[in-house]
Order: structure tokens, then C-alpha cells, then sequence
């Protein structure tokens, strides 16, 4: 067989197209890249997205802050002080974006507005933490990351 131009472009093309079907094998099948959907029902959240964007804004009017300290027996939200305690309602859901075992929900319970997430289940890291409650028929929401 005589080597020439023609030979070694396309031994070249073969080369390269070779090394790039390798490259996507292996980028497809290794579990590190692993390419789902950061949450299980991503569409229904999307959809109620307004929602929560008007949650928020009734957060901003009635003037209130949320905080959440970090204290040696949990995570201590404390809600706006306006608020009469007996008539919130709604729930905190914990979200920990390395291990989705991790997430769990909590009712609100509160006594003087103050409300105590567990040391006890909560691990060190990032934490996204998602407030949703209602106050004389009015929704609000709050949202913070939180690093534990």
C-alpha cells in the first residue's frame, strides 16, 4: 500500500472521529454525570411558580423579616413579629441539594413566633430551606440557603 496525502487525511479523520466516539462513551456512562432533573416533579413546579412569587411579595408587604439563627440545638426561624402566632399554618421544607435522602418537611408549629428545626436532622452543608405558610387567608413565602 503506498502512504500519500489521501492515506493520511483519512487515517487522521478516523483517528479523530475514534477519539471523539470514546470521549461520549465514556462521558455518557460514567455515574458522575449523572443529567436528571434537579426535582422529581420539575413541570407542576414550574406551573405554580406565580404563586410563589406573589407569596413573596406579600412577605415584603406586610414588612415582616424572617430570620433564621444557627444555635447549638438546631435552627432557630423566627417569623415576623406582626404575625400572631395562633394563625400561621403551613409547613418548612428542608432541601439538601447534594443528597435528595436528606430532604424532609415540617409542620409550622409556633409558640412567640419562633419555631426550632432539630440539630438532630440537619448535617453539616448547604441547606435550602422553603417556608410556606398562610395568615388570615393570605399566602407567604420565604426562601433562604443556609449553610449549617
Amino acid at each position: 500500500m503506498k502512504w500519500n496525502w489521501g492515506t493520511g487525511i483519512v487515517l487522521a479523520f478516523v483517528a479523530f472521529i475514534s477519539f471523539i466516539m470514546y470521549f461520549v462513551v465514556v462521558a455518557n456512562s460514567d455515574p458522575r454525570a449523572d443529567h436528571d432533573l434537579v426535582t422529581e416533579e420539575y413541570y407542576r413546579k414550574e406551573l405554580e411558580y406565580q404563586g410563589d412569587l406573589t407569596a413573596s411579595d406579600n412577605l415584603q408587604a406586610f414588612g415582616g423579616r424572617v430570620a433564621i439563627i444557627r444555635q447549638a440545638e438546631g435552627l432557630q426561624v423566627r417569623f415576623p413579629a406582626g404575625m400572631d402566632p395562633q394563625k400561621i399554618n403551613g409547613k418548612m421544607f428542608l432541601y439538601r441539594p447534594s443528597n435528595k435522602q436528606l430532604d424532609f418537611e415540617l409542620p409550622i408549629q409556633n409558640s412567640d413566633t419562633l419555631q426550632l428545626i432539630p440539630a438532630s436532622r440537619l448535617l453539616d452543608g448547604r441547606w435550602d430551606i422553603k417556608l410556606s405558610w398562610t395568615y388570615e387567608g393570605k399566602p407567604y413565602l420565604y426562601k433562604e440557603r443556609v449553610t449549617y
